[in-house]
């Protein structure tokens, strides 16, 4: 088991090889745009919360979702996000056109061990998570052997990259936490599959 609290500006490589690549940049964004990013953000989304059915009843999801797609943009989106959306195309080169929210408003909101649902998205793009507000613990658990497992604190303005490959090989999550902790905005950009008609698969409601 192994735990990374990083604060070197470069990019840090945590796997790279025939299951995939994970890396972490810490210090993508720095503390002044992140900070100025997440009050927009915190402000300007309309946040919803959301019930689905999980060992046979249904419960609240526990954090808060939003979702926007950007190829072109459907409804106004908080300029951060654009902002957002092009340093992380710029640093990953891929054309991300959707990004999912997650607003954790203390440690008691989390997200369970999963994976993307790669229907969703488009074959062989990457997963690129921007961290906005409090840090938090991400887990990362091969699913088979040699059963490796990761935890990355991930710092308010950092990047986390997943390549498409290590939905396959690797679950990832954000556990509760009984610390007292502050809100965390997550930013997950991806390669969605090209609208049908205008109309936009359903979503996993699963954004990190």
């Amino acid at each position: 088991m192994g735990q990374l609290t990083l604060f070197d500006v470069s990019e840090t490589v945590l796997v790279d090889d025939e299951r995939g690549r994970i890396a972490y940049v810490p210090a993508f964004i720095d503390a002044d745009t992140a900070r100025a990013w997440f009050e927009e953000i915190r402000a300007g989304v309309k946040w919803r919360a959301e019930r689905r059915m999980m060992y046979e009843r249904e419960v609240d999801v526990p954090r808060l979702v939003s979702h926007f797609r950007l190829d072109p943009p459907a409804e106004p989106v908080p300029q951060a996000i654009l902002d957002a959306a092009r340093r992380v195309t710029e640093r990953v080169r891929e054309p991300f056109n959707s990004v999912g929210l997650n607003l954790y408003r203390d440690g008691r909101d989390s997200v369970a061990p999963h994976n993307d649902h790669l229907n969703e998205i488009r074959k062989g793009c990457s997963i690129a998570l921007v961290s906005l507000g409090a840090a938090r613990r991400m887990s990362i658990r091969a699913k088979a052997a040699p059963r490796r497992v990761m935890h990355v604190d991930l710092e308010p303005g950092s990047l986390f990259v997943m390549s498409y490959a290590t939905q396959l090989h690797y679950t990832h999550g954000v556990p509760k936490t009984p610390s007292q902790v502050g809100e965390r905005i997550s930013l997950a950009f991806r390669v969605k599959r090209p609208r049908v008609e205008g109309v936009e698969a359903a979503s996993s409601g699963i954004y990190r």
